[in-house]
């Protein structure tokens, strides 16, 4: 997975979004902006992307997402809780339908008992109340290939939320209008008006 897998999912991405009239916020940590890099490296992107935030130490999670100093003394910068709170917090904080967001150990060094090199937590937020977490173990493949493996999974969850939740399929009316009982009209009964009787003329 190169940066043209990376190229054409942005692609398509895009389109997607500008037909559904969505926009997109990143909030990234160990990529440090190179899925707002791959998006803004369309031609015509403006109309979807609205900004990224790089929020490399937790101080910077903290600030330009709110992101909870609780949350990042219970559970780390790189977990669940972390990611899910900075992709809500990039969708509240730039307004926008979709929000991803990106924090792991992309190595060489980094790495604590119980999260390896290559640990990445992924999250993505839509407006409608969406959120879907991954947790992937790239392994030590390379500070670059972890970061270029996560640049093509964040786009592919972006992709998910951008298609929508699923809709169940509505009754057609036909068959709606066929369970419908009749009622049968009762003829109309004509009622003959009488005039009133002339006063005697005097």
């Amino acid at each position: 997975m190169g940066g043209s897998d990376a190229r054409a999912l942005s692609r398509s991405l895009l389109d997607l979004c500008r037909m559904r009239k969505l926009t997109i916020a990143t909030a990234e940590s160990c990529t440090g902006g190179l899925v707002a890099g791959a998006l803004t490296d369309i031609p015509g992107s403006s109309d979807v992307i609205d900004r990224g935030f790089v929020t490399y130490s937790n101080e910077a999670k903290r600030a330009m997402l709110g992101v909870e100093a609780s949350t990042l003394a219970n559970f780390g910068a790189v977990s669940k809780e972390t990611a899910t709170a900075m992709a809500i917090g990039a969708l509240e904080r730039a307004d926008v339908d979709l929000a991803v967001a990106i924090t792991g150990i992309a190595g060489p060094g980094g790495a604590t008992p119980g999260k390896p090199v290559g640990l990445v937590h992924f999250a993505a937020a839509a407006r409608d109340g969406r959120i879907i977490h991954r947790e992937h173990r790239f392994g030590a493949i390379g500070r670059s290939a972890v970061r270029a493996r996560s640049v093509v999974e964040a786009l592919r969850m972006l992709m998910d939320l951008a298609r929508g939740p699923q809709v169940a399929a509505k009754p057609q009316r036909a068959a709606a209008s066929r369970l419908r009982p009749r009622v049968t009209r009762s003829p109309r009964q004509h009622v003959v008006k009488r005039r009133p009787p002339r006063p005697p003329r005097g």
